[in-house]
């Protein structure tokens, strides 16, 4: 985690107050990977202070995630199939790989929205193959606003309670980093194993060819 980052979003929480959160909540549903797992506990601990507070701060969080999500579902649902059917190959993606989306959603896609509003990462970046399957909109905004609000308030909820100490504590920064870390090798992994697994279908679909 970028201590520049960590500082530059205090700042921008401490003098923006909601609007500020509501601004990066929505960022960071856009497919822009600002980190909700630092934009939530920070706000936590500038603006918590009862239970109320830390309702609020889960509510308006959710509704940006819902705000933040609409362009990226839109994306995905007006020019995600045929970006891919055209220029698919250059990202190695399939007509194949667009049919397993649509499979996807059609029988899991209010769990899959639901438990990914609650995944780092995979919150980030869901609102797209939901638009690329054309999922139910009025579905995908209800299920990404029931996802979302519980894991904005337990991220608000831990930083309200540790208070100074998100900042000052050394053991605390420390598993910070360590979790994010863990978090990337694991999104690293995934993506290794994805262009190795597709460019051997690449090279198969291109030798029948």
């Amino acid at each position: 985690m970028s201590e520049k980052l960590f500082v530059a979003f205090t700042a921008l929480i401490a003098a923006g107050g909601y609007t500020a959160v509501f601004f990066l909540m929505a960022i960071q549903s856009a497919c822009i990977p600002i980190p909700s797992e630092l934009i939530m506990p920070l706000a936590g601990f500038a603006l918590a202070h009862t239970q109320l507070d830390l309702i609020l701060l889960a509510t308006v969080a959710s509704f940006a995630s819902n705000i933040g999500s609409i362009p990226a579902y839109w994306v995905g649902a007006r020019g995600g199939r045929p970006m891919v059917e055209r220029y698919g190959s250059y990202l190695l993606l399939s007509r194949h790989d667009l049919d397993r989306v649509d499979a996807f959603f059609t029988r899991f896609g209010s769990l899959a929205v639901l438990i990914g509003r609650m995944l780092p990462i995979i919150r980030t970046f869901i609102a797209f193959p939901a638009g690329v399957a054309r999922m139910n909109q009025a579905k995908f905004h209800l299920y990404t606003f029931l996802g979302s609000w519980p894991w904005c308030y337990v991220l608000a909820w831990i930083g309200m309670k540790l208070g100074a100490q998100f900042q000052t504590n050394p053991q605390f920064k420390e598993f910070f980093h360590r979790f994010h870390l863990g978090v990337e090798v694991v999104l690293l992994v995934g993506i290794v194993w994805f262009v190795a697994s597709h460019w051997k279908n690449r090279i198969r679909t291109e030798t029948l060819a």
